[in-house]
């Protein structure tokens, strides 16, 4: 069976009424590419699924999950389900455009890159509760982790399908995948798309959600400093609590002895302290060799290999089908 050039998908919950609208404005965008479109129902409590079942065509396919897993884990089935050479990822709600779609296959075929990421522009959102707390959330992802992500909220991004399946999406991970692709080191370039109020069903973000991602944001800092070298973290506080721990005895030997708590005392405690984190530390490299080693990855990832065409002395580009052992062949 022909893979299509092109996998649209559309993660729903409780959308019902906006099916019907946005599978049309898509047929109609989406005519001069060869395209499939995935939708996943998250759970929904309404007539989503039943709207749809009821739905005629011929490139949709429906996959209902289970129950609720939210919209990470939605995607994430989607993008697992999706056979195109691009994935596009989008809302449900008819607030991202269809029409940028194209436009954006364009700029990554053009510019050779792994995520185009959209940019809403004239946002039709209310200030004070969705469009003030979405500029402050990726004003600090900017300062935290120096990830030059404008709009980490815009649905609609698109991927290169191995990028795309190679991002773990748990959690509430999806408003950070283009963090997660910048850490992984992606070619991405964001362009501005149209942004559309919504006109059907209530939305399913509030203002908690700005405080999640205080605690996202402890993770990807740990993924961008140490995934690689958990033993830098565990290692140098580890040090620095034994040499408390040291100082604190030696300045017991020299006389320091405060009435409100006890040197000997506290620096045995820093010194138990910096063991443990040593050997979490040593558990950590271990579990993350274990990870690689057991399931036969890599601590890196090949984007391209270039090999020279036969009788010419230029190069073409092909797709990396697995772990390979050189970029270039002997010449």
């Amino acid at each position: 069976m022909k893979k299509p050039y092109l996998s649209v998908v559309v993660g729903v919950y409780n959308e019902a009424g906006n099916i019907a609208p946005l599978i049309g404005q898509l047929s109609a965008a989406l005519e001069p590419v060869d395209y499939e479109l995935i939708y996943v129902n998250d759970g929904s409590t309404d007539a989503t699924l039943a709207e749809l079942k009821a739905t005629t065509h011929g490139r949709l396919t429906v996959l209902d999950l289970q129950k609720n897993y939210g919209q990470s884990l939605a995607l994430a089935a989607g993008i697992d389900a999706a056979t195109g050479a691009f994935i596009v990822t989008m809302d449900g709600d008819g607030q991202n455009d269809p029409t940028d779609i194209l436009r954006m296959l364009e700029t990554a075929e053009r510019q050779d890159v792994d995520l185009v990421m959209g940019i809403r522009q004239a946002r039709q959102d209310g200030f004070w509760l969705r469009k003030l707390p979405s500029q402050l959330a990726n004003a600090l992802v900017r300062w935290v982790l120096k990830a030059p992500v404008q709009d980490n909220g815009c649905g609609i991004k698109l991927f290169r399908a191995e990028l795309a399946k190679s991002i773990g999406l748990y959690g509430e991970m999806h408003r950070f995948v283009g963090v997660l692709a910048y850490l992984e080191g992606a070619r991405i370039v964001q362009v501005p798309v149209r942004h559309h109020a919504r006109t059907i069903g209530q939305s399913k973000y509030g203002l908690s959600r700005t405080f999640r991602v205080l605690s996202d944001l402890i993770y990807l800092y740990f993924l961008k400093r140490y995934r690689h070298k958990p033993m830098h973290l565990f290692g140098g506080l580890s040090l620095l609590l034994a040499v408390v721990g040291v100082l604190l005895w030696v300045g017991q030997g020299l006389g320091f002895r405060p009435e409100s708590f006890s040197p000997v005392t506290l620096g045995a405690v820093a010194i138990l302290g910096s063991l443990q984190l040593a050997g979490m530390g040593l558990l950590a490299e271990m579990q993350l060799r274990t990870y690689h080693e057991s399931q036969g990855k890599k601590p890196y990832r090949v984007r391209r290999v270039f090999r020279a065409s036969a009788g010419s002395g230029r190069s073409v580009a092909a797709p990396v089908a697995g772990p390979i052992a050189a970029v270039w062949p002997a010449q």
